[in-house]
């Protein structure tokens, strides 16, 4: 049976790749381009940068930087009438997985027209928008080279997972300086969340020999930086390490979907604020224990590649190192139970019906190893408060 592999047309890879971008969008025959950002990287200079290099070419650009964390249907719509009214030809998305998710929907929407939810999960969007140039600048979501999006509909919070070769960026310029400044919470949030990619495409239903590849070469690159680069930012190495790894993770649950993990997180973000990452890490050992006995072998594998588990262990003592090191990592990069984050029990768990559906609804869990009926999701977020 034959697979499907969908990526970015130009990829630009390693050190100061962000400053290949105007020969990028001469490339793609793209001469006006919408900047979209957030206030940060426009605070850190990282667009101006942009810029001035477009500027040495002769390319004007302008920025849009109203996008949020966790961009909502609502802090879209502001960027879509940027991108309609200043009849620009491509959007350069900078930042990270929030400002690209955005720029993702304003691309679509902005040429097609329509509300968010009407592009949202089981429909596949094979429409083309504006082109879109990622430059991500977090090791983590991988969002420069895959087929989705995620946006919030703050009418009933939920998070919208929205799908197809549509929302794939045109290029990725993958450029690890961009990283250099990150502070250790958002470093190891995104890592995490980077791992957990990797980890469920291998583990997907939908896996295949091309994402098994890049998912298990993610992983050997994460699983013995992440540490490093909470502990030392300026690790150059290391900082190398995580953003490719962060970006093969992204091809590998692009082209293998993510599971479990992933469904439950996106109710826990939309309800409660918590960042992605940060959700991801607070379910990923009660998930991967859950799902483990469908799965041993894989589970394994990816123990070994982490570099936690010797090639000559059994799949059941690499998987018990593997949730031992989840727990352990959770623990040194200072990741939150949803009570130290500041939630309520009781309105935590008033909404675990809720949250269990809309993780069902959202198709990741069909992917997992085990495919958990609600009263097991529900039963693995009341856990989280053991």
């Amino acid at each position: 049976m034959s697979t499907q592999v969908i990526l970015p047309r130009i990829m630009q890879v390693g050190e100061n790749a962000s400053q290949e971008i105007a020969n990028v969008l001469v490339s793609i025959g793209c001469t006006r381009p919408l900047i979209i950002t957030d206030k940060m990287m426009v605070g850190l200079g990282y667009a101006r940068r942009i810029q001035v290099s477009l500027g040495a070419h002769h390319i004007p650009a302008h920025i849009f930087d109203d996008t949020v964390p966790e961009p909502t249907v609502e802090s879209i719509q502001a960027g879509v009438d940027k991108a309609r009214e200043g009849n620009y030809d491509c959007i350069i998305a900078l930042g990270g997985g929030s400002p690209i998710d955005s720029a993702k929907a304003i691309a679509i929407l902005a040429k097609h027209g329509g509300v968010m939810q009407d592009y949202r999960f089981p429909r596949m969007v094979i429409e083309q928008g504006l082109p879109v140039i990622a430059v991500p600048t977090t090791a983590g979501t991988g969002s420069e080279v895959t087929k989705f999006t995620i946006i919030t509909d703050e009418k009933n919070d939920e998070k919208m997972l929205c799908v197809g070769i549509g929302f794939m960026p045109v290029a990725a310029l993958v450029d690890y300086k961009l990283t250099i400044s990150l502070p250790p919470r958002t470093t190891a949030d995104t890592g995490i969340d980077a791992l957990t990619h990797a980890i469920e495409a291998y583990v997907s239903k939908k896996a295949n020999p091309y994402s098994d590849s890049q998912a298990i070469a993610a992983i050997k690159l994460i699983g013995p930086n992440l540490r490093k680069v909470y502990h030392s930012g300026e690790d150059q190495d290391a900082r190398e390490a995580m953003m490719l790894g962060s970006t093969l993770a992204g091809i590998a649950f692009s082209n293998a979907s993510v599971a479990l993990v992933h469904g439950m997180s996106r109710p826990i973000g939309a309800f409660f604020h918590v960042p992605h990452g940060l959700s991801n890490a607070m379910l990923l050992p009660s998930v991967t224990a859950f799902s483990i006995p469908a799965a041993p072998a894989r589970y394994a594998d990816c123990a070994r590649a982490m570099g936690i588990a010797a090639e000559q262990d059994s799949n059941e003592v690499a998987n018990q190192k593997l949730l031992i090191e989840l727990r352990s990592l959770n623990e040194e990069l200072a990741v939150p139970t949803p009570q130290e984050f500041g939630i309520k029990r009781d309105e935590f768990f008033e909404v675990c019906q809720t949250m269990a559906e809309q993780a069902l609804a959202s198709g990741s869990p069909s992917n997992n190893p085990i495919e958990p009926s609600i009263n097991e999701i529900i039963s693995i977020y009341q856990g989280l408060w053991d």
